[in-house]
């Protein structure tokens, strides 16, 4: 019976699209997709740095996968989400 309904449980999981897992789904860094962890830095009132993009991402809830990732960039002022989109690909 617990056999039964594991499959059921895993046959009723969302699909991850092009390999790449929601900030949710993703257990560890590599599997997070960069829209994903853009959506954790939603309403980020730019320029800011570092700290400011962890606060905010921690504020929207993000996962530890999104905040792992927010620890490895540089610390620079970002001027924009391209500017975090760019980092987020050079330390991923």
């Amino acid at each position: 019976m617990a056999e039964e309904r594991r499959s059921v449980i895993e046959e009723e999981r969302p699909s991850v699209k092009g390999g790449h897992a929601s900030a949710a789904q993703a257990g560890s860094v590599e599997e997070l997709s960069a829209s994903a962890f853009q959506k954790y830095l939603h309403g980020m009132d730019y320029p800011g740095g570092k700290q400011d993009l962890i606060s905010l991402a921690r504020k929207n809830n993000a996962p530890d996968a999104v905040i792992q990732v927010l620890e490895m960039f540089s610390d620079k002022t970002f001027h924009s989400a391209a500017d975090v989109s760019q980092e987020f690909g050079r330390v991923k």
